[in-house]
């Protein structure tokens, strides 16, 4: 059993910890207050040969892996959660090709993703359907026409790069729209210049502003059956997929909460009170100690996550210890958010400081791909199928 990281991973720790302190952190606030898409940002990525860490070599990437994508989001997530989503996103369109996409597939769509020429986005949500993925009613009918292929019509929401996308990875009904079974849908790639696809509105975030969330629209978008992404009937794929994505979650948690607790740790080092400081006071020392364990709890777990998915292991017998990692980094990091803001008190709720930021986009976590819930349903089958048992 190994606890520290291989050279390779150490010396991506070192280069993207350098990276987010001199790019990262200085653009932070300005992306969030202007909510506009950080162009020089991706490129500084693109430069920095950070967009291809989780696509294999022979496709254009390191092969850095799952483990080296979420060394990478921890470090960017300390001071940006927005950046931080900008690395998911070269993952959580492109899984489902690498789990089981074609090999024309995966030459044609992931090299330009490595390389920063074509960015990428996930439908899978519905506005009537999130958590409930079979709920989804974007339908996919067989193309009668003599290219074949299938056309697509329906809704997608809550879709992060929506509108900076140059593809789609999109999951939809093959069968009936109300049926609820599993082998119903399939996944496909669409081209963003298809016709009948179009970006419909733009959410109005909370926080993570600078990456756009918001609908794909997709009214008789034809389809090339060779566009199709493994077998039709892909419910098991869209969820292997999500199940690969947990660790990768989890890092922005884990990052957005270290980044946290250091800014507030530095404060009160320097925040003069009652003859002392507010260090000083073992209530605040106290504070600080078991955030740190718990961060350093979601550290363990996100990291025995993210080896187990590059190990092939996210299938449903390893989805309680994947689950763990996404739930417990990403509570923490509301936790940790909210107790910076506590510990710098009434400056920690203004925008001269980053800590009311972080509790913005601490809120997200639990929620996006996979809710705090839906991961504690997944844990406690888990235990009761003995997927997660001691004995």
């Amino acid at each position: 059993m190994e606890f520290t990281l291989s050279d390779e991973l150490s010396q991506l720790q070192e280069t993207v910890r350098r990276f987010a302190r001199e790019k990262v952190k200085p653009r932070a606030r300005e992306i969030d207050e202007s909510g506009d898409y950080p162009q020089d940002l991706f490129e500084d990525f693109a430069a920095a040969s950070l967009l291809g860490l989780c696509i294999p070599e022979q496709y254009g990437g390191s092969g850095a892996g799952i483990m080296g994508l979420t060394i990478a989001i921890e470090e960017v997530a300390k001071y940006s959660s927005t950046a931080a989503l900008m690395l998911l996103l070269t993952r959580l369109p492109t899984g489902p090709v690498m789990i089981a996409g074609s090999e024309e597939q995966k030459k044609r769509y992931l090299p330009g993703i490595a390389d920063g020429t074509t960015r990428a986005a996930f439908g899978l949500s519905e506005p009537g359907a999130g958590s409930d993925v079979v709920g989804m009613r974007t339908r996919a009918t067989p193309d009668a026409g003599e290219e074949g292929g299938y056309v697509l019509n329906g809704t997608k929401c809550w879709m992060s790069g929506v509108a900076q996308a140059d593809w789609y990875t999109v999951f939809a009904k093959t069968g009936d729209p109300a049926s609820r079974r599993h082998d119903s849908i399939t996944a496909f790639i669409v081209d963003r210049s298809s016709p009948g696809l179009s970006v419909g509105s733009i959410d109005r975030k909370m926080g993570v502003r600078g990456v756009d969330t918001g609908e794909l629209l997709l009214e008789d978008v034809h389809v090339p059956r060779e566009n199709v992404v493994g077998e039709v009937g892909g419910f098991r794929l869209a969820m292997l997929g999500l199940n690969s994505m947990r660790p990768v979650v989890a890092a922005r948690g884990i990052g957005l909460a270290e980044g946290a607790l250091m800014y507030a740790t530095e404060y009160v080092k320097t925040r003069s009170a009652f003859g002392g400081t507010i260090a000083d006071f073992q209530g605040i020392q106290w504070e600080i100690a078991k955030m740190a364990v718990e961060i350093e709890a979601a550290r363990l777990l996100t990291y025995r996550a993210a080896w187990l998915a590059d190990e092939g292991k996210f299938t449903s017998e390893w989805v309680p210890h994947l689950s763990m990692a996404k739930y417990h980094a990403t509570e923490v990091a509301v936790k940790a958010s909210g107790l910076a803001l506590q510990l710098l008190g009434a400056a920690g709720y203004m925008k001269d400081h980053p800590t009311e930021l972080w509790y913005r986009d601490a809120r997200q976590l639990t929620i996006v791909e996979g809710t705090s819930q839906v991961q504690l349903n997944l844990i406690g089958r888990g235990v009761l199928d003995h997927s997660l048992w001691w004995d």
